[in-house]
């Protein structure tokens, strides 16, 4: 490029710089916007906008109450049973109730920010020490001043509703952990195994006998009388479910006060995992390994069911055995310690 057009270019870009054939623009070149000029609001020009937006934010207050309220009373009206309808019932009136009154209280306090709240942008300097009294004073006028222009202190039906709303709106949710039932550190501390209950097989109820379990087999065991059960069925079984497996009883380790607890090498464990509860189905003949298929936790049979792999906590349960009259496996006792998920623990 010639001389003189490139000094016709610098003429027109006297503002700009060129770095690698690029213009960079100075930072004198752009001005600061500033703040965007502040629109009047109607309900600041109008009382009765004024007034008008206080109803409608005391109104969706007021609404808040009115789904908590609905919330409480469908949670009784349409109580959860066996049959399904109910469960859908409860469950679509009750999550009604509930969105009413949080939707209820967010979009009233989003309105009355909106429109009868002060809404002019202010830019402060930030202290990055503590301030001086006066600063500090200066704060709480500020702070006065905020509650004084947004009305909280003087509009009376705004500040009640709101009050209302908020003690109101947490009373389903407590309801709802009502429903999650008693600790369950209690209820899975007792299944239907007792003294004399004959081990069967799952889920034909069939009664088994130690000759019939082989060294290697794994068995499926449910508490005898189990298969005969029309309610709560299914809850007893995920509490009573069992494993049963022979092994040699040379590479069993067992302590002296589970000497007693297994059979000629037939030793029960509970079968619901000890880590969220999934059902532990996978034995491992070679290892004598017991494996949970949804985390891989991994426990062994030899060693009092120990957790020697995965995320499970504390050893699967042992169901003490013996052998009756007539030569059918039975439970001693119940599991003398919970079954299954260790997060009741914490």
């Amino acid at each position: 490029m010639s001389e003189k057009k490139l000094a016709k270019a610098g003429s027109k870009n006297s503002e700009h710089e060129y770095a690698g054939g690029l213009a960079v623009i100075a930072p004198d070149a752009v001005k600061d916007p500033g703040l965007e000029p502040h629109r009047t609001r109607m309900t600041d020009k109008s009382v009765k906008h004024e007034k008008a937006a206080a109803r409608q934010v005391a109104a969706l207050f007021l609404a808040s109450i009115v789904g908590s309220a609905f919330a409480i009373y469908a949670y009784f009206a349409f109580p959860l049973t066996e049959e399904l309808g109910t469960v859908r019932n409860n469950t679509l009136l009750l999550g009604l109730g509930i969105t009413l009154g949080l939707l209820g209280i967010g979009i009233g306090a989003v309105h009355w920010a909106k429109t009868l709240m002060p809404d002019a942008e202010v830019s402060e300097e930030r202290h990055q020490t503590r301030g001086s009294e006066e600063v500090r004073a200066r704060a709480i006028e500020i702070i006065k001043l905020a509650d004084s222009e947004s009305g909280f202190s003087r509009r009376k039906l705004i500040r009640r509703s709101l009050y209302g709303a908020l003690a109101l709106f947490p009373l389903p949710a407590i309801m709802i952990f009502g429903d999650l039932g008693p600790n369950p550190g209690n209820t899975l501390r007792h299944t239907m195994w007792k003294k004399g209950t004959r081990l069967t097989t799952d889920p034909t109820g069939t009664p088994i006998k130690a000759s019939d379990v082989t060294l290697g087999s794994v068995f499926h065991v449910i508490p005898e009388g189990l298969s005969e059960l029309e309610h709560g069925k299914l809850e007893e079984k995920a509490k009573a479910a069992v494993l049963l497996v022979r092994l040699d009883p040379k590479d069993l380790k067992e302590s002296a006060e589970r000497k007693d607890w297994s059979y000629d090498g037939i030793v029960a464990y509970s079968k619901i995992c000890t880590h969220v509860g999934c059902p532990v189905a996978l034995y491992e003949q070679q290892t004598h390994h017991l494996l949970c298929p949804c985390h891989q936790s991994t426990f062994d049979v030899t060693d009092a069911c120990k957790v020697i792999f995965g995320p499970a906590s504390r050893p699967l349960p042992q169901l003490p055995i013996a052998v009756d009259a007539e030569g059918y496996l039975i439970a001693q006792s119940d599991f003398t310690e919970p079954v299954g998920p260790s997060f009741w623990e914490r």
